[in-house]
């Protein structure tokens, strides 16, 4: 009974002390730094550059786009299918139309061969470790700080 009696009393407590701040504290800003003129003007006079302007299409917009090749607003089946037909077609070794478990597999198979330098039909791990996927190079875009021009690309004054 008188855990009761303590728990209903602090929580009592604590409900009251929530009433009290929420009606007695100060309110926040309602505007961001952001959002006032004076405080961008001083970002931007700071040397700071203005951040870049998002595209106005969304991502699924884009991927609409590239699949309607005529520009037509709809999607037909034909140019929905068409990245699987090139895929397929790049598998169809043969091009009979017809896509059997090798010719599926060729570029799995000719990557083993190509690992199993001691010819056993089997690789060991140094062997497996030549079949890793390589991963091509993310391309690394440097930009000029702001305010400062573009290199521009170096010109041969040599004759010849």
């Amino acid at each position: 009974m008188r855990r009761v009696l303590v728990f209903g009393a602090g929580s009592v407590a604590l409900l009251g002390m929530g009433f009290a701040v929420a009606r007695y504290s100060t309110p926040r800003a309602q505007s961001s730094r952001a959002e006032d003129p004076q405080s961008t003007s001083a970002l931007s006079d700071a040397g700071i550059p203005e951040p870049p302007q998002a595209d106005e299409r969304t991502k699924e917009m884009r991927r609409f786009d590239r699949y309607d090749r005529n520009s037509d607003g709809r999607i037909v089946a034909a140019e929905f299918l068409a990245s699987r037909q090139k895929a397929f077609a790049r598998l169809d070794l043969n091009h009979d139309g017809l896509l059997s478990f090798a010719e599926y597999a060729a570029k799995a198979s000719d990557k083993f061969t190509k690992a199993d330098k001691d010819k056993s039909q089997a690789l060991d791990r140094a062997e497996f470790a030549a079949t890793k996927p390589v991963r091509k190079a993310r391309a690394h875009v440097k930009c000029p700080p702001a305010g400062q021009p573009a290199a521009e690309p170096a010109t041969d004054t040599s004759e010849g």
